[in-house]
């Protein structure tokens, strides 16, 4: 498993009966997660101090419970810096276990020595894009909500990077993708989130399971001839690391050669030193 261990702001701190308990700056949430299917003792004393706490529904969805949690706040990785603040479905605006990814592409972009062109799709908050822009890389940000790329943007200039090459684009990823491909535009690299359901500004819709392969075979048009590195990222169930690597080993490999790596990502738990799953995610490199 591929595990965000990098992290000074943020830590789980411990998980039983459907829930985590997390560490966010000074602040403690407790959120539900479907991973956690134990019922341990909640040994740290964190589960009786906390600042939020989100109750989820059994009719779906849920609600937040607040004590003492300010409407927003920032942490910090190594360099950059994130504006949270909680919001529907559980939600902080920051995944942190995408660490993982983040540490194993700005590597690449550093070491190539070159103007490295590349696209984050269904990019959200921006910690990829902003990962990204700090290695030395030119980055098209694409969402379809334009109040994500705003938070995007504010990310970006409380990580010092409002005058870096990022260009925020609010569009339908699918549709983005296929003009490029008529422009001729190529990446180096290029990341994707796709969410597991999803609409479009103009009300398109994404189903993962129906169109991911496809638009990984779209996306592969736009590599460049001297690409570096291709990274998907999932939270859908069914979408195992396995599933990844056959997906970029049929669309991207025959093309461009390298080789496909993929896996679980996680995030250790403090209290028992155990790593929690977190998704899954394919990587391709030269």
């Amino acid at each position: 498993m591929w595990t965000a261990d990098k992290w000074k702001d943020y830590e789980v701190l411990d998980t039983s009966c459907g829930e985590k308990l997390e560490r966010w700056g000074k602040y403690l949430l407790i959120r539900p997660d479907p991973q956690v299917i134990w019922n341990t003792p909640k040994i740290n004393p964190g589960w009786q101090k906390k600042n939020g706490h989100y109750h989820r529904s059994s009719k779906g969805g849920g609600e937040w419970e607040f004590f003492r949690l300010p409407d927003e706040w920032s942490i910090h990785y190594q360099e950059l810096t994130f504006r949270l603040k909680p919001f529907s479905f559980k939600h902080t605006g920051l995944f942190p276990e995408q660490a993982a990814n983040w540490d194993w592409f700005s590597p690449l972009i550093r070491a190539s020595k070159r103007p490295v062109k590349v696209l984050n799709l269904f990019a959200y908050t921006g910690g990829a894009t902003l990962a990204a822009a700090k290695a030395g890389a030119s980055v098209t940000h694409v969402d379809a909500s334009k109040g994500m790329v705003t938070w995007a943007k504010e990310n970006a200039i409380a990580s010092g990077l409002g005058d870096a090459p990022i260009r925020w684009l609010v569009d339908d990823c699918v549709k983005f993708v296929e003009r490029e491909i008529r422009r001729g535009n190529t990446y180096d690299g290029i990341i994707m989130d796709p969410p597991s359901y999803g609409r479009g500004p103009k009300g398109e819709i994404w189903k993962i399971e129906e169109n991911i392969f496809s638009f990984i075979e779209l996306t592969s048009k736009i590599l460049s001839e001297h690409a570096l590195f291709y990274l998907i990222n999932s939270y859908t169930t069914g979408l195992q690391p396995a599933v990844l690597s056959y997906m970029i080993n049929t669309a991207i490999v025959p093309s461009f050669g390298g080789h496909v790596t993929a896996d679980e990502i996680g995030l250790p738990v403090k209290e028992n030193g155990l790593v929690l799953p977190c998704g899954a995610s394919g990587r391709w490199q030269r």
